[in-house]
């Protein structure tokens, strides 16, 4: 069940991550047949961890069912709502059950999602739990204790290249580099010459950069996305295309194609977040050379 690794390992190989959302509930069929869909076209495919602050399904048994269908997860653990015993704790009982590939990140703040009233955690910083997973490796928990079996992940973390705050992101995607991370996962990614720019202000750090893919659902999305999502920037005139297309959907995965091509050189694989439009991804692929 290492098809991510071995991608990874592979200078050749240009990586393809998918991403799903567990349900609001017990029913997986939904997801697992848009994973039975996605599963052949990509390498890996990231669960998520209450996305956007609406609480769902814990990820890890949503993990273990797509190992069951043969099928690599990427577990995604945010620091927002654990501390640090139960994000060790949770680590031990998903290499239990299979899981092999660790996204970390900090996570949306409650008062973005479903339950407002909720506290956030916040207990440590990416890179900390990340330099703990990957001691789970030597076989010490974060403490220095010992631990009776090893954890041996594969290790992502996220990065923004649109982030305001350009130096301030890339030091610390440095932070969680040396701390561990052996593969980072970007936000969308709609220019292709502005990720150039980032590409060329970390070609020092010798470590896979998954470009992140957000299809152009719509026009309210467009705008939803360049008002509230940090780092992302939607130009004018791909929206513009989009809204003067009779078939809007074919535009938009057209566009997407589009710059999976005008990126793939510059990045080792790219992470799409179809957001429904799960079975789009393989013509988006094929369209874009990829697959």
């Amino acid at each position: 069940m290492r098809r991510l690794e071995k991608a990874l390992e592979d200078p050749q190989r240009f990586v393809v991550t998918g991403e799903l959302t567990p349900p609001k509930g017990t029913d997986l069929t939904a997801l697992l047949e848009r994973a039975d869909g996605l599963g052949e076209h990509v390498d890996a495919i990231n669960i998520t961890d209450s996305h956007a602050a609406r609480m769902s399904m814990a990820p890890m048994a949503v993990c273990h069912a797509l190992i069951q269908r043969g099928i690599d997860p990427i577990m995604q653990m945010t620091s927002r709502d654990r501390n640090r015993i139960a994000m060790q704790s949770d680590l031990l009982a998903a290499w239990s059950l299979g899981v092999r590939n660790i996204a970390f990140m900090g996570g949306d703040p409650p008062k973005n999602g479903d339950h407002p009233e909720a506290k956030g955690v916040f207990d440590v910083f990416s890179s900390t739990i990340i330099e703990a997973a990957a001691g789970m490796s030597k076989g010490r928990d974060m403490a220095g204790n010992a631990l009776t079996g090893n954890a041996d992940f594969r290790i992502g973390a996220v990065v923004n290249p649109g982030a305001t705050d350009l130096d301030g992101e890339i030091r610390r995607m440095i932070e969680k580099y040396e701390a561990g991370a052996s593969f980072f996962q970007t936000q969308a990614v709609y220019d292709p010459s502005a990720f150039e720019a980032f590409m060329r202000r970390i070609e020092s750090i010798d470590v896979p950069i998954l470009a992140g893919i957000i299809p152009i659902k719509s026009l309210k999305m467009a705008a939803y996305m360049n008002e509230k999502v940090p780092g992302v920037n939607i130009p004018q005139d791909l929206i513009r295309t989009i809204e003067v297309a009779s078939d809007r959907a074919a535009v938009s995965c057209e566009i997407t194609a589009d710059i999976i091509e005008a990126i793939r050189p510059l990045c080792r694989g790219v992470h799409v977040m179809a957001l429904g439009w799960e079975e789009r991804v393989p013509a988006i692929l094929q369209a874009a050379g990829v697959r």
